[in-house]
């Protein structure tokens, strides 16, 4: 076999600097086929040695604590490849042979043949191994139209197509089991970088999985032409502004003895002079221009220290736009204020045009609703905020988006 595998690594080694450009759109389309078949039937192959060096034990010969871990090692891999390796090898040795049969014809790929195998092994629990047979003659068929992802959802109604008599109890049952093993693995694990970050990572049941697209998909989409964020920023930015809504409802426990709350530690002659960064309570740093912006929101409370760290002022609500001013400032923008963002209300943050820090006051005339990215926005940009001649906010642009200046504002949520 090592002699055999040699030669195709040769044979394919000698096509790499092959002039594709040659080829004629036909033989470049049918090339193509030929190599990703090539690629199966190598899979095939590779599956089948490692099952062999699984059920030897040779990783553990050889001092590894798995064949995972082993072949980590050996091929370079990542432990999650390694492990779908080892699993699937074991899937397809255990299983139906017309999925291995499959796979190294070419007729299928290897996640194709992972979904497959998944699927059969629930018909056989299910029905019985004549049904398995049949299922694998239906998933290989529809494996030529449909890839991974679709093929899985189809096979949810395999026994619609090989056991019809007890499909209906079978997917009430594999529901059941579902709905069982989502509990069961659901997780959140929260992991602090070494510069302050945090890595958010688990596995939600669907009901919280739902509840999380509900609350951020609003949130996700562009705020405007100038957005230049990233679908995953804008899902980042969109869970801390979930996550604002939350502090500001007075209906979360209390920690520690005190609301849920955010606290943020700086100096006052740092705060005006522009120049300090901040602490948050947990210890994290923040810079300058983040400071500056928390302490417009008022969800955030801002701990203002003396030059012996003496609290000098520590969340003083005559300087946050709360009660019936945050009221009044609803009603008079009705959501984010700068131009073409949507934001309700309810997303946004009440925004001191002349900052309380360098004497703004907090009035009405002084403040303007912004949603957390465009307050993020103009706290790092070059865009100003004023109001108008009738009492409403109107941004203007940098110099460098827009030479004459010219006012803007949102015409989103008062369109008269």
């Amino acid at each position: 076999m090592v002699e055999e595998l040699t030669q195709a690594g040769d044979a394919v080694a000698a096509c790499v600097d092959d002039a594709t450009w040659a080829l004629a759109e036909d033989e470049l389309i049918a090339a193509l086929d030929a190599a990703h078949r090539l690629e199966q039937r190598r899979a095939a192959v590779k599956l089948a040695l490692v099952r062999e060096i699984d059920g030897r034990g040779t990783a553990r010969a050889q001092g590894a604590s798995s064949t995972a871990v082993w072949l980590r090692e050996r091929l370079h891999l990542t432990i999650s490849t390694a492990r779908r390796l080892v699993d699937l090898a074991a899937a397809l040795d255990a299983g139906n042979p017309g999925i291995r049969a499959a796979l190294a014809n070419g007729d299928i790929t290897v996640d194709q043949a992972r979904v497959i195998a998944d699927t059969v092994a629930t018909v056989h629990t299910a029905a019985d191994a004549q049904a398995a047979d049949k299922a694998v003659g239906v998933l290989v068929g529809w494996a030529g139209q449909f890839d991974p992802a679709l093929l899985r959802k189809l096979g949810t109604r395999i026994l619609d197509h090989v056991a019809p008599d007890i499909a209906d109890a079978a997917a009430q049952a594999a529901l059941e089991a579902e709905a069982r093993r989502a509990s069961r693995d659901r997780h959140l694990t929260l992991s602090a970088l070494t510069d302050g970050r945090l890595r958010l990572t688990g596995i939600l049941d669907t009901e919280t999985a739902g509840l999380l697209r509900a609350a951020i998909d609003p949130l996700s989409a562009p705020s405007g032409p100038d957005d230049q964020r990233s679908p995953g920023q804008r899902r980042h930015d969109a869970l801390g502004d979930v996550c604002r809504l939350a502090l500001r409802t007075d209906e979360l426990p209390e920690h520690g003895g005190d609301a849920a709350q955010i606290v943020v530690i700086t100096s006052y002659d740092g705060l005006t002079r522009q120049l300090g960064s901040g602490t948050l309570d947990t210890g994290l740093h923040l810079t300058p221009e983040t400071v500056r912006r928390l302490a417009c929101d008022a969800a955030i409370l801002p701990a203002v220290l003396g030059s012996a760290s003496q609290p000098l002022d520590l969340a003083r609500q005559r300087r946050l736009i709360t009660g019936p001013l945050r009221r009044a400032l609803v009603l008079r923008d009705r959501g984010c204020a700068f131009p073409g963002c949507d934001r309700p209300p309810r997303w946004c943050d009440a925004h001191h045009n002349h900052h309380w820090a360098d004497g703004g006051t907090t009035t009405l005339t002084n403040a303007v609703l912004l949603c957390g990215h465009h307050h993020r926005h103009l706290h790092h940009s070059d865009w100003t905020v004023r109001l108008g001649g009738d009492g409403h906010p109107e941004f203007v642009p940098p110099a460098w988006l827009d030479p004459d200046q010219i006012p803007r504002r949102n015409h989103y949520h008062r369109r008269t």
